[in-house]
């Protein structure tokens, strides 16, 4: 039910969730580096089983909020997010009994460890999105009607902010976005407090696990010198999209999201063709030849031909070799109200969903 989370596995978390970020969560680098700093200091993190939540506990749910681009530049301090959640048990009057991320994607599945290690409080095998999204109602927690506030911020500046209460998901998203965009678009967050029987219900359960076992079958490949992308596609029962090269970025920081098109001529079975994939911090609509071939919720990963290393919409860059694929998404996300939470035409394509694995 509870076990230690072991240094040798803080890769294959990293490579696993950058992979389950597609795109977006922030490149788990700078996360990898400052765990194994706590690590090496004497630090250390525990794994709890969601299942093993008493229905009245207290969950922290944490998160890096910004574009993914300024992450890179103005780091985050493990000591903000660890603060996030002190000041959400001021306020609140609570302490916590585990501390979960909103989003298994990118840096950010690394970020409850990175609290979890400087408060002493266990992680939780959890998320609200079994991928990575930019914007607060598109969570399971929102899907599922759950309050949406109290919400801390915490910047590397000593600012310090709390929404006592919005009067819907979005709102809480355009409030406390203006606040994270103000303090220089990267931030410390603390979303609302979750109950055990809430997580049960609503989270997204054993992604922790999921995404350690996916960056091993990653580091499996290349050790064996085997192709790394079919390892991804096989493990998780995926689909190959597009191969082929970076031709065209185009990229811009605005409203605290990064946002754009990526443009990819194409090579083998795909020469001569083009796709073109469009992000908001994530990547969330393929189009092939102008046509689209994948959209949100289905996962659109895109991924270094040679490495299997993921590819962030904030690392992407011309000329590199890139295969596109698609994997499945969490059934939350696929339902009526979670496809009107998270579909393409939340993100202001005027599509009707159509998965992949239809």
């Amino acid at each position: 039910m509870i076990r230690e989370f072991e240094e040798a596995e803080i890769d294959a978390l990293a490579t696993g969730a950058w992979i389950l970020g597609t795109g977006g969560g922030g490149s788990p680098y700078l996360a990898q580096l400052n765990l194994k700093k706590l690590y090496s200091d004497g630090k250390r993190c525990r794994l709890l089983d969601p299942l093993a939540l008493d229905d009245d506990d207290a969950v922290a749910v944490v998160s890096k909020m910004g574009a993914p681009l300024v992450g890179q530049e103005r780091l985050v301090d493990p000591a903000h997010l660890a603060r996030a959640v002190r000041l959400m048990e001021d306020y609140t009057g609570r302490k916590f009994r585990a501390i979960m991320s909103v989003e298994i994607g990118g840096g950010n599945a690394l970020s409850p460890f990175l609290a979890g290690a400087m408060l002493d409080i266990p992680v939780l095998d959890a998320d609200a999105m079994g991928r990575a999204y930019p914007e607060a109602q598109m969570t399971s927690f929102a899907i599922g009607d759950l309050p949406m506030y109290p919400l801390t911020l915490v910047d590397c500046r000593d600012n310090e902010a709390i929404v006592a209460k919005a009067a819907s998901w979005k709102w809480m998203e355009r409030i406390s976005r203006q606040i994270c965009t103000e303090v220089g678009s990267t931030s410390a967050t603390c979303k609302a407090p979750r109950t055990g029987r809430e997580v049960k219900d609503w989270g997204v359960l054993h992604t922790v696990t999921k995404a350690i076992a996916l960056g091993r079958a990653v580091q499996d490949a290349r050790a064996a010198h085997s192709d790394p992308v079919a390892a991804v596609v096989g493990h998780e029962g995926g689909k190959v999209l597009f191969r082929g090269k970076v031709t065209d970025i185009d990229r811009t920081t605005t409203g605290g999201f990064l946002r754009g098109m990526a443009t990819i001529g194409g090579l083998d079975d795909d020469n001569g063709a083009t796709l073109e994939l469009a992000f908001q911090n994530e990547w969330a609509v393929a189009f092939r030849n102008g046509a689209p071939v994948a959209m949100t919720p289905d996962l659109i990963c895109l991924l270094d031909s040679v490495s299997g290393e993921a590819i962030g919409t904030e690392t992407v860059r011309y000329g590199q070799r890139v295969t596109a694929v698609a994997l499945p998404a969490p059934d939350v996300l696929t339902t009526a109200k979670g496809i009107a939470h998270v579909g393409p035409r939340a993100f202001g394509y005027d599509i009707d969903y159509k998965s992949v694995f239809a």
